[in-house]
């Protein structure tokens, strides 16, 4: 986890902060706009990028100046304009290792709009949206589900990794995986374990793009999609895993705990619960990502935030249930942890 550079507190580095929006919306611009595309693409001319793009060579003009002041192109005010190779490997379209979809995510315009009125939520201690990261059939969770899939794969397999010695020699494991979005967890593992089978669980929304990413990853066949709340629906008690992937952080301790029950009450003798989520460290300056999430889950939720070793601590046990093996995804503020039931 990376931490914040310790600066004096000083009015050019609050100017910093009261402008970086701006570095944020020329990102989703350019992206927006296909302007990484075109350069990538050889268009190398401010008249070439709005010709490519179908977009009006002012606004082009100024916006490549922009995106070259951010270090993200290259050239002289007038142009021509190169990509930084950096840049080209991230942001074009088709590269190996595109990463703009991920705008749409983390600087999407629903976290945007939940942020806007933060003092709101400050006073009242939790959303004050109408419509917010709870709210079923949210569109948002599409948005996710088509975006994060590749940044989900290593996460997935050090997933089932750790299950590796419960897993040997297992046959036909049936997976559930609870709000499953893109489904990239239970896909992972029901490749890896023979003859498995998953249920995924979402609202009818997302599953529909679940399930195309099942038919694309040729599993279609060792799935099944179920619409529902995950905190109501009861598949009944035969599953030898349980997936609680990126969720726990939307609800409070107590309502964490209580899916965590539920979920448990859904397994087989034997089974294991997968859980994927943020922790929060106690020195905030020190581990500074999942204190900056709890923000935007104030914001857009009633009453979730990223909770502590303690605090997860305490929702297994409630739960019935403890921690078997658990690992930091290196380079990402997210832990993966296996559960089993106390004895």
């Amino acid at each position: 986890m990376t931490t914040l550079e310790a600066a004096p507190v000083t009015r050019e580095r609050l100017y910093r902060m009261m402008r970086v929006y701006k570095e944020t919306s020329l990102l989703r611009a350019g992206l927006r706009v296909g302007v990484f595309d075109a350069l990538g693409a050889g268009h190398a001319t401010a008249a070439e990028v709005a010709e490519a793009t179908g977009a009006e060579p002012r606004g082009i003009r100024l916006l490549l100046n922009a995106l070259t002041a951010l270090g993200l192109v290259h050239g002289g005010a007038d142009g021509p304009y190169t990509l930084d190779e950096g840049a080209k490997s991230l942001l074009v379209t088709g590269e190996p290792g595109f990463y703009g979809g991920m705008v749409d995510v983390v600087a999407s315009d629903e976290e945007w709009d939940a942020m806007r009125d933060l003092a709101g939520a400050v006073r009242q201690g939790g959303s004050v949206r109408d419509v917010n990261a709870e709210t079923p059939g949210y569109h948002y969770w599409e948005t996710f589900a088509r975006s994060v899939g590749p940044v989900t794969v290593p996460t997935a397999g050090l997933l089932a990794e750790l299950l590796e010695p419960w897993s040997a020699g297992r046959e036909a494991p049936r997976i559930l995986d609870l709000a499953c979005g893109h489904g990239i967890y239970g896909f992972t593992l029901t490749r890896r374990l023979p003859g498995a089978t998953v249920t995924c669980v979402d609202w009818p929304n997302v599953l529909a793009i679940t399930r195309q990413h099942a038919q694309d990853q040729g599993l279609a066949d060792r799935a099944r999609f179920v619409p529902g709340d995950m905190f109501e629906l009861d598949l009944g008690p035969d599953h030898d895993l349980v997936l609680v992937t990126n969720v726990l952080h939307h609800f409070s301790e107590q309502r964490s705990a209580e899916l965590l029950a539920h979920a448990a009450a859904q397994l087989a003798p034997g089974g294991r619960i997968g859980v994927v989520g943020f922790v929060a460290g106690d020195a905030p300056a020190d581990d500074p990502e999942p204190h900056l999430f709890s923000v935007l889950m104030l914001a857009w939720t009633e009453a979730g935030e990223v909770h502590t070793t303690a605090a997860h601590e305490r929702m297994y046990a409630a739960a019935g249930l403890e921690a078997e093996a658990t690992r930091q995804v290196p380079g990402l503020p997210f832990h993966v942890t296996v559960l089993r039931r106390k004895p």
